[in-house]
């Protein structure tokens, strides 16, 4: 049962930050779409590390190069997400209004993310190797 509502938690927090995303986008006063171009980061930053997992076995208690570089290319993607906003408000683009809204629910998406590779990345009931 704790599964269930560790899902229903995350999928409140996904929800919670796409309503961020799109209200940085959709509101009257800011009516620009740009930043729905951080929803590219959100599907790219779990990508490296699930391909890590996947080629690495988990027995060896040392680090692993491979591990290492999926942690630092999920990293650049984080950074990116949250950099390309800024960008687009310093070029004005955008207004800083909205890439407040758009940083909030970046933040709000990248811990639901974390969060779903805490409770569900264990190798006890559910593995990406099933899939």
């Amino acid at each position: 049962m704790a599964g269930i509502k560790a899902l229903i938690s995350l999928s409140f927090g996904g929800a919670v930050g796409l309503m961020f995303l799109m209200l940085g986008c959709a509101l009257p006063q800011y009516n620009q779409y740009w930043p729905l171009f951080v929803l590219f980061f959100y599907i790219l930053s779990p990508i490296p590390y699930c391909i890590a997992r996947r080629l690495v076995d988990d027995t060896d208690a040392t680090s692993n190069a491979c591990k290492e570089l999926a942690i630092f290319l999920t990293t650049g993607i984080v950074v990116s997400a949250f950099g390309l906003p800024i960008v687009f408000a310093r070029a004005e683009l955008i207004y800083w209004g909205a890439c407040a809204l758009v940083l909030t629910g970046n933040t709000v998406i990248f811990a639901t993310i974390l969060g779903f590779f805490l409770v569900f990345g264990s190798n006890d009931d559910f593995s990406w190797q099933q899939w």
